[in-house]
Order: C-alpha cells, then sequence, then structure tokens
C-alpha cells in the first residue's frame, strides 16, 4: 500500500531554532515531498530561515510541542499518506529518515519510533535526567500495557490511517506518549529502530531547564496512567 511514490510530509516544531533549521532542512531525504516547519511562537528568524531553505513555514503563536505537531498535520493531511515528526534543533541524523520508513514501506509496520536508546549518542546528548526520564517512563509502559519501549523518541514515523485512527489531543509534553500508547491501545503494528543521537545546537526548552524538565515529566507519567 505505501511506497516510496507515496506522498511523505515531515512536520519540524521548531521555537527560536534559526540557527539550525537549515541544516535539519538541507538532510531530509529527497523522497519526501513537503517539509512543514511550524513555527511555534519564534522571536527570532526561524522561519524566514525555514523558508528559504525551501520549507512550508506555518505559524502557530499558542505555545506547546504538541500544538505544534497538530497545526503541522493539519496542512499535511491535506496530501500526506506518510507523517514523520522529528526536531529542528539538529540533534536528529535526518538522512536516517529512510531507516524509519522501510518497515512501512515494506508493510511491517504502521508506526515506527526512532530509539536513540538502541543507537548511539554523542557524549552529552542526551542530559542524565532525560535517560532517566525515558527510562522511568517506558518501565511504568513495560508494567501497565505490557510493551517494551526503548525510548520516547520525537523522530518517527506514521501513515496517515494509522494516525488519524488514535484522535492525538496533547498539546505540549505528552504528545509522545500519547501517540505511543494509543497505538497500543489501538493494536497498531509498531516498530522501533536505532537512531543516532547528537549534540542539538542550542539549549534546549525542556531538559534544560528545571522547571521543563519537571514539567515534562509530571505530564507525561499523567498521560501514562490517563490512559490505563
Amino acid at each position: 500500500m505505501y511506497s516510496k511514490e507515496s506522498h511523505i510530509s515531515v512536520v519540524i516544531p521548531a521555537y527560536n531554532e534559526e540557527q539550525a533549521i537549515a541544516k535539519v532542512i538541507s538532510e531530509v531525504p529527497s523522497l519526501v515531498n513537503e517539509i512543514i516547519v511550524v513555527s511555534n511562537g519564534s522571536t527570532d528568524d526561524t522561519s524566514k530561515v525555514a523558508s528559504e531553505a525551501g520549507a512550508t513555514v506555518i505559524e502557530e503563536p499558542i505555545m506547546g510541542y504538541g500544538q505544534a505537531c497538530l497545526t503541522g498535520i493539519a496542512h499535511a493531511l491535506i496530501d500526506a499518506e506518510i507523517l514523520v515528526f522529528l526536531d529542528g534543533d539538529y540533534s536528529d541524523y535526518p538522512v536516517e529518515m529512510t531507516n524509519l520508513l522501510m518497515p512501512i514501506f515494506d508493510g511491517d509496520a504502521e508506526m515506527v519510533i526512532g530509539s536513540r536508546a538502541l543507537g548511539r549518542k554523542s557524549k552529552g546528548a542526551m542530559m542524565p535526567q532525560q535517560i532517566f526520564g525515558n527510562w522511568l517512563a517506558t518501565s511504568l509502559i513495560k508494567f501497565f500495557y505490557n510493551h517494551s519501549y526503548t525510548d520516547l523518541g520525537p523522530f518517527r514515523a506514521i501513515t496517515k490511517d494509522a494516525y488519524q485512527s488514535l484522535g492525538m489531543v496533547d498539546t505540549n509534553y505528552g504528545w509522545t506518549v500519547e501517540m505511543q500508547i494509543k497505538g497500543l491501545k489501538k493494536r497498531l503494528k509498531i516498530l522501533e529502530v536505532p537512531v543516532n543521537y547528537r549534540l542539538r545546537i542550542g539549549t534546549s526548552k525542556v531538559s534544560g531547564t528545571v522547571k521543563g524538565t519537571i514539567m515534562a515529566g509530571c505530564k507525561i507519567i499523567l498521560t501514562i496512567f490517563k490512559y490505563l
């Protein structure tokens, strides 16, 4: 059903990523049909740089990772048959996108999670609180939902039909875990593939602050219990 000829849209939420966004866009594989950068309240030149690099830019003033994803998806689903998500800070390797897409092309998966835990990480790319948070969240999912994820990584691909079956609603930190839990509840064919991870350009807006770390951690845990 899906192949390299399928319409593939990449959604990149971005908040003040003017230094990184062009690098991300330039490394997206050529089989992608549209790159959508959602400037989520950026106050720098993220939108300008992204547009000049060839992306479709959408402004979303309401802050929140999930909100930015929802906004990008609303545009993408006009044409997209497969959705890919990655961050705009150059911590992911966009060239590895094909590794996420191949299981979908082969009919082996409807949703593919890029696992940083299974790949190689540059020293310091993930902070201790991120590593612990991922371990705690995946351990809780294993206990309550009987599925062994290794990561809640943002780099992921999902078919349009699978995405639409989930009814995604989270507008901030619970977005990734909501998708993974709902995928289990909907009995989607889910795979994890190794992805590499490097030091991001700039400072993290979540794990780089105490407030962001606490808020993200609490929301992720609450989301895990919400869908029991």
